[in-house]
């Protein structure tokens, strides 16, 4: 017979009172889980983080309800960790959660100090402080994709921008025409250098478009595995080993399998 929770909750308690409950009799009654610290459980944090961007891009409800389900455990671990340390309780995470976005939605919240006409990005670098620099704080660990995105939007954040899709539309055929020029060169790093600005072109010009260039690589991802498997297929049908196949002979099963999938 199972015994009862060392912290417990009721059904009528708020959903993270119960999610903090089960925490704190895991940490009671489990030797794994007490033996958890902050460091230990960040890989774990990570990859439930990560798991749950793909159950958001996929969409369905009862992935994404187990995710984030994940999710709050983490959260819930480290705010009890917190507790058990005397240095923060949900309380605390909370009423600190609510004044951020008091002072970021000043055309919200009549109180408000902060004038209505200065934006996200500008309220942010205010509450870093003088002297604070709009790009850092970002973490080291976002993959380049992203960090790319969040630089660009924290530069647009304090007036550092185009109005529209046409600047960075142009900036993309100018960084492209400087890779073109650069291929000849054969120096690796100036190489480098211009297939980076053309992809950091390139995810601005996503921004300003309003599309997630990650979604859209995602989506691109997709479609080519569709494609080239659908190629092997016709290849095999066909006799023909992929290996062994003329460039001729993939390019027409490739333009073949694009003119009958999406």
């Amino acid at each position: 017979m199972a015994r009862k929770p060392s912290s417990p909750s009721t059904p009528g308690d708020p959903a993270l009172g119960r999610a903090l409950a089960l925490v704190r009799d895991l940490r009671a009654r489990c030797p794994w889980d007490h033996a958890q610290t902050r460091d230990t459980l960040r890989p774990y944090l990570v990859e439930e983080a990560l798991e749950l961007d793909q159950a958001l891009r996929r969409g369905e409800p009862a992935e994404l309800r187990d995710e984030l389900g994940d999710l709050l455990l983490h959260l819930a671990f480290q705010i009890v960790i917190g507790e058990e340390r005397h240095e923060l309780d949900a309380e605390a995470v909370t009423r600190a959660l609510e004044e951020k976005m008091w002072r970021r939605h000043p055309h919200l919240f009549a109180d408000s100090k902060t004038p209505d006409h200065e934006g996200w990005e500008r309220v942010k670098k205010r509450e870093r402080g003088a002297g604070s620099r709009t790009l850092r704080g970002l973490p080291d660990t976002l993959p380049p994709l992203l960090m790319a995105y969040r630089l660009q939007e924290r530069a647009a954040g304090v007036g550092f921008d185009w109005p529209d899709a046409k600047g960075p539309l142009q900036k993309v055929k100018e960084e492209l025409a400087e890779l073109e020029a650069e291929t000849g060169s054969g120096k690796r790093e100036r190489l480098e250098d211009e297939v980076g600005d053309l992809l950091f072109a390139i995810v601005n010009l996503a921004r300003k478009l309003a599309i997630d260039p990650r979604a859209a690589l995602e989506r691109a991802n997709d479609k080519f595995q569709r494609r080239f498997e659908a190629v092997e297929q016709l290849a095999e049908a066909r006799g023909l080993e992929l290996g062994r196949a003329s460039l001729e002979e993939l390019d027409q099963m490739w333009d073949e399998v694009k003119a009958s999938r999406p």
